[in-house]
């Protein structure tokens, strides 16, 4: 159970007191995940050391900026998380769909940071990691390991990234200046679609006890910090947003599944909204829709299983997006052709196609899937739809380059930027959505079983206990035990003060 990040007690008082002492040599002051979830709790002394720190960079710091309420320069808060709300002249629904924006996350751009500090911060407090002995191993899809490296860097450890060989160029260039060693980078083989040959060399890693495995795709910590974090701050976005408009309802929560962590903040939204949960998948690999499998190109959502952090039996509706309408999408907001076509021809707003550039594939991915869902519902103008860029374009430069000459002949043109707008945007449908009955929760939640119980060996009735809301309801007691062993840490490291706050 410990691997699964659900411990609240200390499991060794020698690790932990030897961490404490690094924490302390190393000036590192843990956020507490009150203090991300409402950023106005961090102590007005770290806020105004913050605006001098450069929030791309290792600085311990910055570990007080992984959350959703960094303004646009990344320098001090907003009261609202910053986002992208697309017009009806893009989308084609009268629903509002709305964007926060991830890559106002510090170091990485990206809000898998968040999920990763999520992950660690449990096993550094009950004393499950040592930051001066241990390596810390990342496996990821995309952003998850380049977050836990910078954490990593943070803590003057070593961190590991494992992610597929055929992820973007840009991803590993970002993982080249941060990495201790050169070796810390692993290429498994394959693409977004192959996670269980990212499983496979973590079990081999794990047999090293030197090596301490966050698997985002099964620990609570990931579960829980978007559930508490993510969710309150979409939830102040919905509230900001709609506050001039009292009959507006928070209709849906579009995310890709990935390691299912972003989800949980659709448990939050429904709890306290009624929202519906979509998750995304691949249309070229879908799992949750037909048990199906293959590959794809949406960078940053995993598939060809079912994470165990993902509360199936909550889930409202499956949605299919193909990676040929997010790559071609991603090439036409982010060229100079394609943003001429979608001012001059379409009439979208100038500053809104800027603005676009926010968006890189996943995001693409969401979006079209919540245009979908609206569809689907026939929502109007009264139902807001939220969902996650969760990272920019600038992660995909190589991809662009790519699709450009695989697609477009080398040459993206006007006649090209309409095609890809009637093509992959307007002509976006209610095929590929699957709206879950139980039976269809109680199918993909037991998909779930060949990955955890024969594969990963989870014992059968704790992979069981899942299927009921009261379990995932139950996790929340474990946030403000966590946050008072965070508050506990930092004081007996004396960080504050060295740090002279």
């Amino acid at each position: 159970m410990a691997r699964l990040g659900l411990e609240r007690n200390v499991v060794d008082q020698e690790v932990l007191d030897r961490t404490i002492a690094r924490l302390a040599q190393e000036g590192v002051l843990l956020p507490t995940l009150g203090q991300l979830a409402d950023p106005t709790r961090i102590p007005d002394g770290v806020r105004k050391r913050l605006a001098g720190v450069d929030p791309d960079v290792a600085d311990p710091l910055n570990l007080f900026r992984v959350h959703w309420f960094n303004d646009a320069a990344r320098s001090g808060l907003t009261d609202v998380p910053v986002h992208v709300e697309l017009p009806s002249e893009l989308t084609g629904v009268k629903a509002r769909i709305v964007l926060a924006l991830g890559n106002r996350f510090p170091m990485i751009q990206a809000h898998k940071v968040l999920a990763a500090y999520g992950c660690l911060v449990p096993r550094l407090v009950t004393g499950q990691f040592d930051p001066g002995h241990h390596k810390a191993v990342w496996p990821s899809t995309g952003n998850y390991c380049r977050g836990g490296v910078a954490i990593s860097r943070i803590l003057g450890c070593h961190g590991v990234a494992v992610l597929p060989e055929n992820m973007s160029r840009e991803r590993f260039d970002w993982l080249d200046k941060w990495v201790v060693d050169g070796a810390d980078v692993i290429k498994t083989p394959g693409s977004e679609s192959n996670v269980k040959e990212i499983y496979d060399e973590c079990a081999r890693l794990d047999s090293d006890a030197d090596n301490i495995i966050f698997n985002q795709f099964c620990e609570f910590g990931n579960y829980l910090v978007h559930r508490t974090c993510t969710g309150a701050a979409l939830e102040t976005l919905f509230e900001a947003i709609t506050r001039d408009r009292p009959g507006s309802k928070l209709a849906a929560f579009v995310s890709a599944s990935g390691s299912s962590g972003t989800l949980a903040a659709g448990d939050h939204l429904k709890e306290r909204h009624g929202a519906k949960i979509v998750v995304v998948e691949a249309t070229e690999c879908p799992t949750l829709l037909e048990n199906g499998f293959g590959e794809h190109n949406i960078q940053g959502i995993g598939d060809k299983h079912v994470p165990y952090i993902h509360n199936v039996m909550n889930t409202d509706l499956v949605a299919g997006v193909s990676d040929s309408d997010t790559d071609r999408l991603i090439v036409l907001f982010n060229t100079e052709v394609g943003r001429n076509y979608l001012v001059e021809r379409r009439g979208v707003d100038p500053k809104l196609v800027a603005d676009l550039s926010n968006l890189g594939l996943s995001s693409l991915c969401n979006m079209l899937a919540a245009i979908k869902t609206a569809k689907y519902y026939d929502l109007g103008p009264d139902d807001v739809i939220v969902t996650l860029a969760t990272d920019g374009a600038a992660m995909y430069g190589s991809e662009i380059d790519k699709v450009v000459k695989r697609d477009f002949g080398n040459r993206f043109d006007a006649v090209a930027a309409g095609e890809t707008w009637g093509r992959s945007l307007a002509a976006a449908s209610t095929s590929d959505l699957l709206e879950m009955t139980h039976v269809d929760r109680k199918r993909v939640f037991n998909l779930g079983y060949f990955t955890w119980v024969e594969q990963q060996g989870v014992e059968l009735e704790d992979f069981k206990a899942r299927a009921k809301q009261s379990y995932w309801d139950g996790l929340l007691d474990l946030v403000p035990a966590w946050d008072e062993m965070i508050a506990d840490v930092n004081a007996r490291s004396g960080a504050a003060k060295k740090l002279g706050l």
